[in-house]
């Protein structure tokens, strides 16, 4: 892939490409937006087999292809006898994909993922699929997901990686999706992907401060619109 044409200009994709990234059991990739985390986890998804925009193996579910051609430069490495399936969720499309589990019925009954709220329909899907093994991939879904939703996402793929079913990638903003015991965590940005301790990460620090003093980030926000 030629290195100055995107998604190659970001400093992680090339890094990607031209060093690999080793997957552990649970792999947590963080940082800004724009800095490449969708399209890392994006790419690893549709190298597996997996839906651009989200499903299982071979679902084939595409509203809009906007997805780069980054996954056609990756190798994946599988270990001997680790399943071939998975499971791409992306928490912005899953409203279509819901749709299109409803229009092509499998061998099995389906819950009603639409008649549930956003995030339980997320958490159903999880639970739905817990038991089949394969890699889950999830793009950002803490915009699905309350604080308690997230302790409960975190609950069930913990469970799945604990009784040996799967492995996960997580790319995300949320300091209680980044905490998953056990996870190396990666920093995304302009250096490329560097290991990081949870304590240590920018979101951390940053939300904590927060926390303590809202006032001083909103105030900041008041002066540079020229507020009172």
């Amino acid at each position: 892939m030629r290195r100055d044409v995107w998604p190659a200009t970001l400093a992680p994709v090339r890094q990607l490409l031209d060093h690999g990234l080793d997957l552990d059991p649970v792999t947590v990739l963080v940082g800004e937006n724009g800095a490449g985390k969708s399209t890392l986890v994006e790419a690893v998804a549709l190298a597996f087999g997996m839906g651009p925009e989200g499903g299982s193996t071979n679902s084939g579910h595409s509203t809009r292809p906007s997805e780069s051609s980054l996954w056609e430069h990756l190798a994946l490495h599988r270990e001997p006898g680790a399943p071939k399936s998975g499971f791409f969720l992306r928490a912005e499309t899953m409203h279509g994909f819901f749709t299109y589990l409803e229009q092509h019925p499998g061998h099995r009954p389906e819950p009603v993922f639409h008649e549930r709220s956003h995030g339980e329909s997320f958490l159903d899907f999880v639970i739905d699929r817990s038991e089949w093994p394969g890699l889950w991939v999830l793009d950002e879904p803490e915009s699905a997901l309350s604080f308690q939703g997230c302790l409960a996402l975190i609950g069930l793929l913990q469970s799945i990686v604990d009784d040996g079913l799967g492995q996960v990638l997580l790319s995300t903003h949320s300091p209680v999706l980044a905490a998953f015991p056990g996870a190396t965590i990666h920093e995304v940005g302009e250096w490329g992907l560097r290991r990081s301790a949870w304590a240590d990460l920018d979101l951390v620090r940053q939300q904590r401060s927060f926390l303590a003093s809202p006032e001083r980030y909103l105030r900041h926000l008041d002066d540079e619109r020229g507020g009172p």
